[in-house]
């Protein structure tokens, strides 16, 4: 299966209630209670967001965190980055490949290609979009890649 972990979509959760909010800087602790969440995760998830220059923080009694960008161009591949690491569906895909296989591996071009559609599917979605509520039965989300008839390659 796969799947995101826990903190990445603590981290998207986390981002949404900002972008929805960015007139304003939030502390950790007023963000833990208003999206119900425990303070370590908050902490930890934030500290990740922070690193990757997603959110800005400043200390201080007026301190907290904020979006370092608008809402409309941070991408939610960019979100899972920060707190999984590269979008990466096998090892060969993979900066850091230590796959035993890849060597004669006969699909791995076919997973670079399918690994590259899942990014580019996840760039297009952009931190705006995951704020349209559901109810509005409108979908957010636009992606529609061309296909190469010829060759079946996706180009984004």
């Amino acid at each position: 299966m796969l799947r995101m972990s826990k903190l990445t979509d603590y981290g998207i959760v986390l981002m949404s209630y900002l972008a929805s909010k960015t007139y304003q800087q939030h502390s950790a602790h007023t963000l833990s209670e208003s999206v119900n969440m425990p303070l370590p995760t908050v902490r930890k998830v934030l500290k990740a967001l922070s690193a990757s220059g997603l959110l800005t923080s400043e200390r201080g009694a007026q301190g907290g965190y904020n979006l370092s960008r608008n809402p409309k161009q941070i991408s939610v591949a960019e979100i899972i980055a920060a707190i999984e690491g590269p979008i990466a569906l096998t090892e060969c895909v993979s900066d850091e490949s230590h796959c035993e296989q890849e060597a004669h591996c006969d699909v791995q071009t076919n997973w670079t290609r399918i690994n590259n559609a899942v990014f580019h599917a996840l760039d297009e979605v952009k931190l705006s979009d995951m704020l349209v509520p559901q109810s509005s039965g409108v979908s957010p989300i636009h992606f529609y890649p061309s296909e190469n008839s010829q060759s079946g390659e996706l180009h984004a």
